[in-house]
């Protein structure tokens, strides 16, 4: 029995030892500013996209990267307590406005990447209507229902509470949740079925080249002007990862880019972002040295 004593201390001792190790390995690594955590959000292609990519980047320079999928309140709630170093997928100033009242004074934003990406409520090319005023009177004919996406999203809230009340639909119609994902499949079986719908959807958004769609006209501009995508830190990122934030500062995509990235993740490579990130990397070659050289 004392042999197989030894054998179990050995063991033990060597999975100490192995934990040790890693504790001071995890330990250099945020000690040396080597460990990240990215916050995105599921089912919001372009931060999908943005994360993906970035995690890919900071991978290639020595940088351990982790992703944490959270609904958009309890992570910016998470990056004001430092649980989440950054969040690619801010939409400033509007869409997130009520986050960015709540825990801006704990944030840092670190740059725009994409300009203007607007609101939009979209329907099928074949949809009879052609502006937000035209709902008005046809809530039957829609079951009263405008199909959108998570509660949390800013999304929800100016369709809901702004767009709404704006054209006087807000008697007929209701903003309906469940998360992006469903509200694309919903918009898939209509078109599909060729039956009228009419979504909650955001430009840039992967849907306008699958999907033969269009957006609604907004003559009160109900919807909001266009806010710009932001990437986002924790309060002193900046300060801290001063080399990460000169890259990000760097970062820009155009539709022609973040479409391309987009559609290789959501229907390409559909559950292997790692492999989209690669396809699309060698397919522009040069980015990744323009953003982290």
């Amino acid at each position: 029995m004392r042999p197989k004593f030894k054998v179990l201390a050995a063991a033990a001792m060597a999975l100490a030892l192995g934990a040790t190790a890693s504790a001071c390995n995890s330990s250099d690594d945020k000690k040396d500013g080597k460990e990240l955590t990215l916050g995105v959000v599921s089912g919001w292609a372009e931060g999908e996209a943005a994360t993906a990519l970035w995690k890919k980047m900071l991978t290639d320079k020595g940088y351990k990267v982790s992703v944490k999928e959270l609904d958009t309140g309890p992570l910016y709630a998470g990056m004001s307590q430092g649980d989440v170093d950054l969040y690619l997928d801010s939409w400033l100033p509007n869409t997130h406005e009520d986050y960015w009242k709540q825990y801006g004074d704990k944030l840092e934003k670190v740059s725009a990447w994409y300009p203007a990406a607007p609101l939009t409520i979209a329907v099928p090319n074949y949809s009879p209507l052609h502006s937000l005023a035209d709902l008005k009177g046809k809530g039957s004919q829609y079951g009263g229902k405008i199909i959108g996406i998570e509660k949390s999203s800013g999304l929800y809230r100016v369709s809901q509470e702004k767009m709404l009340p704006a054209y006087g639909l807000d008697k007929e119609y209701t903003v309906t949740t469940s998360s992006t994902a469903a509200m694309l499949a919903e918009l898939q079986k209509a078109i599909s079925a060729h039956k009228d719908i009419v979504v909650t959807l955001w430009r840039p958004h992967w849907a306008y080249t699958k999907f033969p769609i269009r957006d609604l006209q907004d003559p009160k501009g109900a919807m909001g002007k266009p806010d710009g995508v932001y990437t986002i830190g924790r309060k002193d990122f900046s300060k801290d990862q001063p080399q990460v934030a000169t890259w990000l500062k760097k970062f820009k995509m155009d539709d022609k880019q973040l479409g391309a990235l987009e559609d290789l993740i959501q229907n390409q490579y559909k559950g292997k972002p790692d492999q989209a990130v690669d396809a699309w990397l060698k397919a522009n070659p040069g980015f990744e040295q323009s953003m982290t050289g």
